[in-house]
């Protein structure tokens, strides 16, 4: 018997939100606490009022933000880099537009004192779109519990945003 699956090691849901109508932010309160170091977090259904990316800021930090991404367009299949470089927040973490409304990220020690690590894997649902994968860093040692979603343009309406704490 594997002692890992009896001991209950694995994701473990902490909170469901959902979200509202034509929003231009979402604040996800009480996310992060001692009991878990690292988490997941899903966010699937609703729409965006235009297609845009999703963006990721930590509690209300507004700086600091760094991260690489990797780009493929699905038409060509050519690949572009970009960096979030000391910006006010991650760029890209998710996508949205008329039809849909996702994003599946990671974040390490959120809760610590210590630097936060964010990992995605993105994929835009629209003609000449692009698959992402990106990793980054918030360079502050700051202790948070919640976070902020934010369309790069217009407005979010319906979907789930899921999180999971991955147990310690």
């Amino acid at each position: 018997m594997n002692t890992a699956v009896t001991a209950g090691v694995g994701l473990v849901p902490i909170l469901t939100q959902t979200i509202g109508t034509a929003v231009s932010s979402v604040v996800v309160s009480n996310a992060f606490s001692t009991t878990y170091d690292n988490y997941k977090i899903l966010i699937t259904g609703g729409v965006a009022s235009t297609d845009n990316g999703i963006n990721l800021k930590m509690g209300a930090t507004t700086t600091g933000y760094y991260a690489g991404r990797l780009r493929v367009l699905y038409s060509a299949g050519t690949l572009s880099q970009e960096t979030d470089n000391n910006a006010a927040s991650w760029t890209n973490i998710g996508y949205g537009n008329t039809n849909s409304l996702h994003a599946n990220f990671e974040l390490l020690n959120p809760f610590k004192t210590q630097q936060t690590n964010m990992t995605n894997i993105a994929a835009e649902n629209a003609t000449n779109a692009r698959a992402t994968m990106t990793s980054g860093w918030l360079n502050n040692s700051t202790s948070y519990t919640d976070f902020t979603l934010t369309p790069s343009g217009g407005t979010l309406t319906g979907g789930t945003i899921r999180v999971y704490g991955y147990k310690n």
